[in-house]
């Protein structure tokens, strides 16, 4: 009963937001909307939290309708918490006073009770007495959350929250963010263009293609393993690119033949390969001759790049990531081998892209 967005449709002008767009958020589950700069995912967020207007479909909030055809009930009327990327705090109020600003509603004695639960959870509680200037990107961020959920709304709408912080900084708060989120039983959308992040925070992600077409609905998971469109296969990060066309159910490329089963002779395939999907073997006896361009740690692991064929007059160049360090000599014989967990095949014909 938490959030539903049904036969949603929005455009600005000529341009065609999205059109008939369904997103549904249960009580205590967060869902991440991930996508391209541009796709919709901030107008979608937007059009739940009243602060655009509604032009076709539904809103409901815990089963009541809140926007439709017949008119729209206000922002601030909606029951719904809101973070945005910059936090919006107030600036002239101490950090008390952010969290009470939407607590006017309850009597002076509730009203402190909850300033003081919701700055003990995001553990500001020490601060409560200095103004928004004086704290640290963390702390302004944990402000924004405690003032959101201070209400206790059924719906929060987050909108690229961790995006002003810097790694290690972004890495703790959005721990410490989900572990409230999950705590305060809210039905949580969340913005981002960060798949580390989605796959992080989400219990569902919705991937919008820059078009505002959902391209895919589903757990981290299977986002990650089974992606149903190659630009679903290619958010993770930088990928190679095959194609060829399909003879005896098989597809050759510089890094050797791929099976095809189930595809008809003559059919053009893109083939994207993750770099996780391609180990590299010093002597090996299987797979195909390559040469090292480079390589470079990273971590844990080693990014390497690499030619099929430095004879061939069209060579290609491909990366992968091997586990721990990588190094060979001038005169090492080196092949790459394809692993099929990392690899994902798509008719040409069948997606734009």
């Amino acid at each position: 009963m938490g959030l539903a967005l049904q036969g949603v449709s929005h455009a600005y002008g000529d341009h065609k937001v999205f059109d008939d767009l369904s997103v549904t958020v249960s009580p205590g589950e967060i869902v991440c909307l991930l996508g391209p700069s541009g796709c919709g995912k901030t107008t979608l967020l937007r059009l739940a939290a009243g602060l655009e207007f509604l032009q076709a479909g539904t809103i409901k909030f815990s089963g009541e309708v809140v926007a439709d055809n017949n008119g729209q009930i206000p922002p601030e009327r909606r029951g719904v918490g809101l973070m945005f990327q910059d936090f919006s705090l107030f600036p002239h109020l101490t950090v008390s006073g952010n969290v009470a600003f939407g607590l006017t509603k309850m009597r002076a004695n509730e009203r402190e009770q909850r300033i003081t639960e919701v700055l003990e959870q995001v553990n500001m509680i020490q601060l409560m007495d200095t103004y928004p200037h004086t704290l640290s990107g963390g702390q302004q961020q944990r402000l924004a959350l405690a003032r959101a959920l201070a209400p206790r709304p059924a719906v929060m709408l987050l909108d690229e929250p961790f995006s002003g912080l810097d790694q290690g900084m972004r890495i703790q708060i959005r721990e410490e963010t989900l572990g409230i989120l999950k705590v305060s039983g809210a039905a949580t959308l969340l913005v981002t263009h960060d798949a580390d992040e989605a796959m992080f925070m989400a219990d569902r992600i919705l991937i919008m293609g820059s078009t505002g077409i959902l391209l895919q609905e589903g757990t981290p998971d299977d986002i990650y393993r089974l992606p149903t469109h190659p630009f679903v296969a290619s958010l993770f990060g930088q990928v190679n690119r095959l194609s060829g066309v399909v003879f005896n159910e098989g597809v050759a490329t510089p890094l050797g033949i791929f099976p095809a089963l189930g595809y008809e002779d003559g059919c053009e395939l893109d083939i994207i390969v993750r770099p996780d999907g391609i180990k590299l073997s010093e002597g090996g006896k299987y797979g195909v001759p390559v040469e090292v361009i480079n390589a470079r740690p990273v971590g844990p692991s080693t990014f390497v790049r690499f030619c099929t064929s430095v004879q061939n007059t069209s060579v290609q160049e491909f990366h992968c990531r091997q586990v721990g360090a990588f190094s060979t000599t001038s005169d090492s014989k080196i092949k790459a081998i394809v692993e099929p967990e990392g690899t994902f095949i798509y008719r040409r014909d069948k997606f734009d892209s």
